[in-house]
Protein backbone atom coordinates (compact mmCIF):
# COMPACT_ATOMS: atom_id res chain seq x y z
CA UNK A 1 0.00 0.00 0.00
CA UNK A 2 2.92 2.66 0.73
CA UNK A 3 4.66 1.70 -2.56
CA UNK A 4 1.46 2.57 -4.35
CA UNK A 5 0.69 5.80 -2.31
CA UNK A 6 3.98 7.14 -3.08
CA UNK A 7 3.91 5.97 -6.91
CA UNK A 8 0.59 7.94 -6.95
CA UNK A 9 2.20 11.15 -5.80
CA UNK A 10 4.74 10.64 -8.13
CA UNK A 11 2.42 10.63 -10.74
CA UNK A 12 0.55 13.35 -9.16
CA UNK A 13 3.65 15.79 -9.33
CA UNK A 14 4.54 14.75 -13.00
CA UNK A 15 0.81 15.89 -13.85
CA UNK A 16 1.35 19.08 -11.79
CA UNK A 17 4.61 20.33 -13.41
CA UNK A 18 4.28 22.83 -16.28
CA UNK A 19 4.48 21.60 -20.11
CA UNK A 20 6.63 24.64 -21.34
CA UNK A 21 8.54 27.47 -19.57
CA UNK A 22 7.39 29.49 -17.00
CA UNK A 23 5.66 32.73 -18.20
CA UNK A 24 5.44 35.37 -15.98
CA UNK A 25 3.05 38.52 -16.86
CA UNK A 26 6.16 40.95 -15.77
CA UNK A 27 8.36 38.98 -17.98
CA UNK A 28 6.29 38.92 -20.93
CA UNK A 29 5.36 42.55 -21.16
CA UNK A 30 8.82 43.67 -20.42
CA UNK A 31 10.35 41.36 -23.77
CA UNK A 32 7.77 42.96 -25.78
CA UNK A 33 8.59 46.19 -24.96
CA UNK A 34 12.33 45.50 -25.49
CA UNK A 35 11.25 43.97 -28.95
CA UNK A 36 9.67 46.96 -30.26
CA UNK A 37 12.81 49.34 -29.09
CA UNK A 38 14.98 46.92 -30.91
CA UNK A 39 12.69 46.48 -33.63
CA UNK A 40 13.66 50.62 -33.83
CA UNK A 41 17.43 50.00 -34.19
CA UNK A 42 16.51 47.41 -36.65
CA UNK A 43 14.73 50.13 -38.87
CA UNK A 44 17.67 52.98 -38.92
CA UNK A 45 19.78 50.10 -39.99
CA UNK A 46 17.58 49.25 -42.76
CA UNK A 47 15.96 52.09 -43.97
CA UNK A 48 19.49 52.76 -46.23
CA UNK A 49 18.79 49.82 -48.03
CA UNK A 50 15.28 49.84 -48.45
CA UNK A 51 15.91 53.10 -50.49
CA UNK A 52 19.17 51.33 -52.45
CA UNK A 53 17.47 47.60 -52.98
CA UNK A 54 13.98 48.54 -52.76
CA UNK A 55 13.84 51.90 -54.45
CA UNK A 56 17.02 51.81 -56.92
CA UNK A 57 17.42 48.25 -57.34
CA UNK A 58 20.73 48.25 -56.30
CA UNK A 59 21.44 45.24 -54.14
CA UNK A 60 23.87 46.80 -51.31
CA UNK A 61 25.14 44.10 -49.33
CA UNK A 62 28.00 46.38 -48.02
CA UNK A 63 25.91 48.48 -46.37
CA UNK A 64 26.80 46.99 -42.85
CA UNK A 65 30.36 48.04 -43.61
CA UNK A 66 29.17 51.28 -43.90
CA UNK A 67 27.10 51.39 -40.72
CA UNK A 68 30.41 49.86 -38.93
CA UNK A 69 32.12 52.47 -40.35
CA UNK A 70 29.59 55.24 -38.82
CA UNK A 71 30.10 52.85 -35.40
CA UNK A 72 34.07 53.67 -35.46
CA UNK A 73 33.72 57.06 -36.76
CA UNK A 74 31.51 57.66 -33.35
CA UNK A 75 34.09 55.57 -31.48
CA UNK A 76 36.86 57.77 -32.51
CA UNK A 77 35.46 60.87 -31.58
CA UNK A 78 33.64 60.33 -28.41
CA UNK A 79 36.75 58.71 -26.75
CA UNK A 80 38.66 61.76 -27.71
CA UNK A 81 36.20 65.14 -27.41
CA UNK A 82 33.31 63.32 -25.62
CA UNK A 83 30.89 64.13 -27.62
CA UNK A 84 27.49 62.30 -27.84
CA UNK A 85 27.89 59.31 -30.67
CA UNK A 86 23.90 60.49 -31.93
CA UNK A 87 25.19 64.28 -32.71
CA UNK A 88 28.28 62.49 -34.23
CA UNK A 89 26.26 60.36 -36.48
CA UNK A 90 23.89 63.38 -37.43
CA UNK A 91 26.70 65.51 -38.46
CA UNK A 92 29.01 63.04 -40.08
CA UNK A 93 25.69 62.53 -42.30
CA UNK A 94 27.01 64.91 -45.34
CA UNK A 95 30.47 62.87 -45.17
CA UNK A 96 28.88 59.61 -45.55
CA UNK A 97 26.30 61.27 -48.29
CA UNK A 98 29.40 62.11 -50.39
CA UNK A 99 30.89 58.78 -49.73
CA UNK A 100 27.47 56.73 -51.39
CA UNK A 101 27.53 59.63 -54.28
CA UNK A 102 31.26 58.72 -55.01
CA UNK A 103 30.14 54.67 -54.81
CA UNK A 104 27.94 55.02 -56.87
CA UNK A 105 29.38 56.98 -59.62
CA UNK A 106 32.22 53.80 -59.55
CA UNK A 107 29.41 50.87 -59.61
CA UNK A 108 27.69 52.98 -62.18
CA UNK A 109 30.64 53.85 -64.72
CA UNK A 110 32.17 50.32 -64.20
CA UNK A 111 28.91 48.15 -64.10
CA UNK A 112 25.13 49.90 -64.20
CA UNK A 113 26.31 51.94 -67.61
CA UNK A 114 26.78 48.38 -69.34
CA UNK A 115 24.13 46.24 -68.10
CA UNK A 116 26.04 44.45 -65.80
CA UNK A 117 24.98 45.52 -62.40
CA UNK A 118 23.07 41.84 -61.38
CA UNK A 119 26.34 39.53 -61.07
CA UNK A 120 29.40 41.74 -61.59
CA UNK A 121 27.89 44.40 -59.52
CA UNK A 122 27.09 42.02 -56.56
CA UNK A 123 30.44 40.88 -56.73
CA UNK A 124 31.45 45.03 -56.75
CA UNK A 125 29.57 45.49 -53.17
CA UNK A 126 31.00 41.80 -51.57
CA UNK A 127 33.96 43.16 -52.54
CA UNK A 128 33.51 46.78 -50.91
CA UNK A 129 32.48 44.68 -48.11
CA UNK A 130 35.37 42.48 -47.26
CA UNK A 131 37.67 45.28 -48.11
CA UNK A 132 35.85 47.40 -45.77
CA UNK A 133 35.97 45.19 -43.21
CA UNK A 134 39.50 44.42 -43.39
CA UNK A 135 40.46 48.00 -43.23
CA UNK A 136 38.83 48.14 -39.96
CA UNK A 137 40.79 45.32 -38.55
CA UNK A 138 44.07 46.58 -39.25
CA UNK A 139 43.01 49.80 -38.10
CA UNK A 140 41.13 48.82 -34.97
CA UNK A 141 42.26 44.97 -34.54
CA UNK A 142 39.57 42.74 -33.78
CA UNK A 143 38.46 44.16 -30.13
CA UNK A 144 35.69 45.10 -28.87
CA UNK A 145 35.22 49.53 -28.92
CA UNK A 146 32.49 51.14 -26.50
CA UNK A 147 31.58 54.78 -26.32
CA UNK A 148 30.23 57.08 -23.31
CA UNK A 149 26.91 59.11 -23.03
CA UNK A 150 24.89 59.93 -20.07
CA UNK A 151 22.47 58.15 -20.78
CA UNK A 152 23.96 54.69 -21.55
CA UNK A 153 23.37 52.08 -17.86
CA UNK A 154 20.32 54.22 -17.08
CA UNK A 155 16.82 53.05 -17.41
CA UNK A 156 13.09 54.76 -17.10
CA UNK A 157 10.96 52.35 -14.49
CA UNK A 158 6.87 52.55 -15.14
CA UNK A 159 5.74 50.16 -13.20
CA UNK A 160 7.23 46.89 -13.75
CA UNK A 161 8.87 47.87 -17.63
CA UNK A 162 11.88 48.83 -17.70
CA UNK A 163 12.69 51.27 -20.56
CA UNK A 164 16.60 51.13 -20.81
CA UNK A 165 17.94 54.57 -22.18
CA UNK A 166 20.71 52.73 -24.28
CA UNK A 167 17.74 51.28 -26.30
CA UNK A 168 14.83 54.20 -26.09
CA UNK A 169 17.08 56.85 -27.66
CA UNK A 170 18.09 54.43 -30.73
CA UNK A 171 14.18 53.97 -30.69
CA UNK A 172 13.17 57.49 -30.98
CA UNK A 173 16.00 58.88 -33.29
CA UNK A 174 15.23 56.16 -35.61
CA UNK A 175 11.39 57.01 -35.38
CA UNK A 176 12.46 60.55 -36.33
CA UNK A 177 15.06 59.48 -39.13
CA UNK A 178 12.20 57.86 -40.48
CA UNK A 179 9.59 60.58 -40.47
CA UNK A 180 12.22 62.75 -42.22
CA UNK A 181 13.54 60.91 -44.74
CA UNK A 182 9.30 60.40 -45.47
CA UNK A 183 8.53 64.04 -45.46
CA UNK A 184 11.25 64.76 -48.05
CA UNK A 185 10.51 62.43 -50.08
CA UNK A 186 7.18 62.83 -50.18
CA UNK A 187 6.98 66.79 -50.36
CA UNK A 188 10.37 67.39 -52.24
CA UNK A 189 11.12 67.00 -56.28
CA UNK A 190 14.27 64.92 -55.56
CA UNK A 191 12.38 63.03 -52.99
CA UNK A 192 9.58 62.42 -55.59
CA UNK A 193 11.91 61.65 -58.12
CA UNK A 194 13.92 59.09 -56.29
CA UNK A 195 10.73 57.19 -55.87
CA UNK A 196 9.77 57.75 -59.74
CA UNK A 197 13.52 56.39 -60.91
CA UNK A 198 13.07 52.89 -60.12
CA UNK A 199 9.38 52.92 -61.62
CA UNK A 200 9.47 55.23 -64.74
CA UNK A 201 13.03 56.21 -66.21
CA UNK A 202 11.33 57.94 -69.29
CA UNK A 203 8.50 59.65 -67.69
CA UNK A 204 11.72 60.94 -65.19
CA UNK A 205 13.65 62.22 -68.05
CA UNK A 206 10.18 63.77 -69.89
CA UNK A 207 10.48 65.92 -66.27
CA UNK A 208 13.70 67.22 -67.54
CA UNK A 209 15.32 64.63 -64.36
CA UNK A 210 18.44 63.17 -64.63
CA UNK A 211 17.81 59.41 -63.30
CA UNK A 212 22.03 58.61 -62.83
CA UNK A 213 22.23 62.27 -60.94
CA UNK A 214 18.76 60.96 -58.87
CA UNK A 215 20.17 57.53 -58.35
CA UNK A 216 23.27 58.93 -56.95
CA UNK A 217 21.67 61.71 -54.42
CA UNK A 218 19.61 58.61 -53.42
CA UNK A 219 22.07 56.40 -53.20
CA UNK A 220 24.20 58.90 -51.32
CA UNK A 221 21.28 59.68 -48.73
CA UNK A 222 21.17 55.75 -48.18
CA UNK A 223 24.77 55.76 -47.16
CA UNK A 224 24.34 58.80 -44.95
CA UNK A 225 21.65 56.84 -42.78
CA UNK A 226 24.20 54.52 -42.19
CA UNK A 227 26.33 57.41 -40.40
CA UNK A 228 23.20 57.18 -38.07
CA UNK A 229 22.40 53.99 -37.44
CA UNK A 230 26.44 53.07 -37.06
CA UNK A 231 26.10 55.82 -33.81
CA UNK A 232 23.01 54.10 -32.82
CA UNK A 233 24.53 50.42 -33.04
CA UNK A 234 27.38 51.26 -30.75
CA UNK A 235 25.24 52.82 -28.21
CA UNK A 236 23.32 49.81 -28.05
CA UNK A 237 26.36 47.33 -27.97
CA UNK A 238 29.91 47.21 -28.32
CA UNK A 239 31.54 46.57 -31.91
CA UNK A 240 34.26 45.23 -33.69
CA UNK A 241 34.70 45.49 -37.18
CA UNK A 242 32.88 41.94 -38.57
CA UNK A 243 30.04 42.68 -36.62
CA UNK A 244 28.37 43.90 -39.31
CA UNK A 245 27.97 40.52 -41.00
CA UNK A 246 25.70 39.42 -38.56
CA UNK A 247 22.99 42.05 -39.87
CA UNK A 248 23.04 41.33 -43.68
CA UNK A 249 20.36 38.37 -43.94
CA UNK A 250 18.40 40.24 -40.91
CA UNK A 251 18.30 43.78 -42.82
CA UNK A 252 17.35 42.51 -46.68
CA UNK A 253 14.63 40.10 -44.74
CA UNK A 254 13.17 43.27 -42.78
CA UNK A 255 13.58 45.15 -46.60
CA UNK A 256 11.77 42.32 -47.99
CA UNK A 257 9.04 42.12 -45.66
CA UNK A 258 8.16 45.41 -45.10
CA UNK A 259 7.17 45.49 -48.87
CA UNK A 260 11.05 47.11 -50.40
CA UNK A 261 9.92 51.08 -50.86
CA UNK A 262 7.65 51.34 -48.25
CA UNK A 263 9.26 52.89 -45.29
CA UNK A 264 6.08 52.37 -42.62
CA UNK A 265 5.80 48.78 -44.18
CA UNK A 266 9.82 48.61 -43.29
CA UNK A 267 9.03 49.70 -39.61
CA UNK A 268 6.30 47.44 -39.10
CA UNK A 269 8.62 44.71 -40.28
CA UNK A 270 11.15 45.72 -38.09
CA UNK A 271 8.95 45.81 -35.01
CA UNK A 272 7.90 42.43 -35.62
CA UNK A 273 10.95 40.65 -35.83
CA UNK A 274 12.26 42.40 -32.97
CA UNK A 275 9.38 41.07 -30.93
CA UNK A 276 9.52 37.69 -32.13
CA UNK A 277 12.94 38.02 -31.06
CA UNK A 278 12.94 39.31 -27.72
CA UNK A 279 10.48 36.67 -27.10
CA UNK A 280 12.10 33.81 -28.23
CA UNK A 281 15.07 34.96 -26.73
CA UNK A 282 13.46 36.02 -23.40
CA UNK A 283 11.94 32.66 -22.96
CA UNK A 284 13.75 30.29 -25.03
CA UNK A 285 17.21 31.28 -25.38
CA UNK A 286 18.90 33.73 -27.75
CA UNK A 287 20.08 30.79 -29.99
CA UNK A 288 16.78 30.31 -30.96
CA UNK A 289 15.56 33.73 -31.90
CA UNK A 290 17.48 33.96 -35.59
CA UNK A 291 16.08 30.78 -36.48
CA UNK A 292 12.22 31.56 -35.18
CA UNK A 293 12.58 35.26 -36.49
CA UNK A 294 13.01 33.86 -40.35
CA UNK A 295 10.62 31.06 -39.96
CA UNK A 296 7.89 33.72 -38.85
CA UNK A 297 9.61 35.73 -42.46
CA UNK A 298 8.74 32.78 -44.69
CA UNK A 299 5.82 32.10 -42.99
CA UNK A 300 4.86 35.96 -43.58
CA UNK A 301 5.67 36.25 -47.30
CA UNK A 302 3.89 32.86 -47.98
CA UNK A 303 0.33 34.85 -46.73
CA UNK A 304 1.40 38.19 -48.26
CA UNK A 305 4.25 37.69 -51.25
CA UNK A 306 4.34 41.18 -51.59
CA UNK A 307 5.05 42.10 -48.26
CA UNK A 308 3.06 43.75 -45.20
CA UNK A 309 2.48 47.36 -47.16
CA UNK A 310 3.98 46.12 -50.54
CA UNK A 311 1.75 46.73 -53.74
Amino acid sequence: MGTEHSEGREYAAIAARPLGPMISLDLAVNAVVAGLLLGGFYAAVTVGVTISFGMLDIVNIAHPAFIMLGSFVAYIVNSNFGIDPILIGVVMTPVFFLVGMAVYQIYYYAFERRGEESIQGLAFFFGLLFVAEVALILVFGVDYRFVDAPYIGLSLHLGFVDLPLRMLMPFLVSLLMLAVLQVFLGRTFIGRAILAVSQDRLALQLMAADPRRVKGSAFGISIATASVAGALLIIIQPVEPSIGRDYIGRIFAICVLGGMTSFPGMLAGAVLIGVVESITATFYGPSWSPSVAFGFLLLTLAVRPAGILGR
